[in-house]
């Protein structure tokens, strides 16, 4: 505030008034200053505040004491604002409101409706105003002018930020389009050697074998079942599972002959590239992993959480694990189980929660969350 000098609020004579606003509200840094109501004009040359009940306190600040604008939009119980700041205020100052600021910016709080455009304050037409055209300027249809603001103003931005927009957005599915066509080449790569291995078996070594086969372990299924080649009824889900136990087999051997539904859907789309499955086909395939006598199958615990396991799979065996694990600690949370044996929070849960049905532990339920402990009266005499 100390950039402020007082002045009688007449325009100068090279100076033509841009524009100006009511109800204006100025904030030194951000602090609330008595300068709460007054008419805001902006000259050419000036940035002008009159007070609207008493004219007589009028005070100015040069534009070019103006380094840079910024904006801040209003909100619920919020007017918005223009923040200015400016240069250091130089040492042959004229007497204004206050000799000394801690602050270097100011705030314009536009309490009634519209606001003045932050880029009108940076155009610099003072220097773009020669002297010797001063009177002409006063007289031509410069002076007074008005440019238009409140609703105009913002029908204006609000449309280009709309352009902006839809040039983004054009230009983002312009890129997806683009990924689209290489994912389908890529696609189309792996059928070919697919094909090719197929058609040369003879022709080709077991090294380079190996190593087409590495290719398309790489690029995902070389051949997803679609519904464009099986059709929507029972075959389709038939050939989605026994793909499902070709691709899933390994996977759940290196997990330890579990997996939850979440994580299957996540690695099969994952493989399938576009060729994307729904949660519901996945469900329905699953289902008939056991009824064709596949080495997987779905499992529903209690709680409704849907595994797929290995049909080798021995429940015995994860139960003793688990309460080994659980003993040897002396107790054990769901987190800390899966921790410890490397399988998600959900699994562990159902583990431990599968050796309490057993009998094999027992829980201390408190606000500190379910605990599981050894069952002494299974276990001791």
């Amino acid at each position: 505030m100390d950039r402020f000098v007082w002045t009688s609020g007449l325009l100068e004579i090279n100076e033509t008034l841009v524009i100006q606003q009511r109800g204006v509200r100025i904030y030194d840094g951000e602090e609330k200053i008595k300068f709460d109501a007054g008419t805001l004009l902006l000259s050419t040359h000036r940035l002008i505040w009159r007070d609207q009940k008493n004219h007589e306190c009028c005070m100015a600040i040069p534009l070019s004491q103006i380094v840079f604008i910024e904006e801040q939009a209003a909100g619920i119980g919020k007017s918005a604002k223009i923040v200015v700041h400016l240069h250091p205020a130089p040492s042959n100052k004229e007497p204004g409101p206050f000799q000394s600021s801690k602050n270097s910016y100011i705030k314009l709080s536009f309490k009634e409706h519209g606001q003045i455009e932050s880029e009108e304050m940076t155009q610099r037409r003072w220097e773009n105003m020669p002297v010797s055209q001063s009177l002409q300027a006063n007289r031509g249809s410069q002076p007074g002018r008005i440019r238009a603001v409140g609703i105009v103003g913002i029908e204006r931005k609000l449309e280009e930020k709309r352009k902006e927009t839809d040039k983004n957005i054009s230009e983002a599915f312009e890129d997806l389009s683009k990924l689209m066509v290489k994912a389908k080449e890529m696609v189309e790569l792996s059928k070919s050697i697919a094909n090719k291995i197929k058609d040369k078996q003879g022709d080709i070594t077991e090294d380079e074998t190996i190593r087409f086969k590495s290719y398309l372990l790489s690029m995902g299924i070389a051949n997803p079942v679609t519904r464009e080649t099986y059709g929507s009824g029972t075959q389709y889900h038939m050939q989605l599972a026994k793909q499902l136990a070709g691709i899933l087999q390994a996977p759940l051997e290196e997990r330890g002959g579990i997996m939850s539904l979440t994580e299957v859907y996540c690695l099969v789309n994952r493989a399938r590239g576009m060729e994307l499955l729904s949660p519901e086909d996945l469900v329905n395939a699953c289902k008939m992993l056991e009824e064709l006598k596949l080495p997987l199958r779905l499992r529903v615990f209690d709680s409704g959480v849907m595994v797929i396991e290995l049909q080798s799979h021995k429940e015995e065996e994860t139960v003793a694990s688990a309460l080994e694990t659980v003993s040897e600690k002396g107790s054990l949370t769901s987190e800390e189980f899966a921790k410890l044996v490397g399988m998600s929070v959900l699994l562990a849960k159902e583990r431990l929660l599968l050796a309490e049905k057993m009998g094999h532990l027992c829980r201390d339920d408190s606000v500190e969350g379910l605990r599981f402990y050894p069952n002494l009266f299974m276990t001791q005499s």
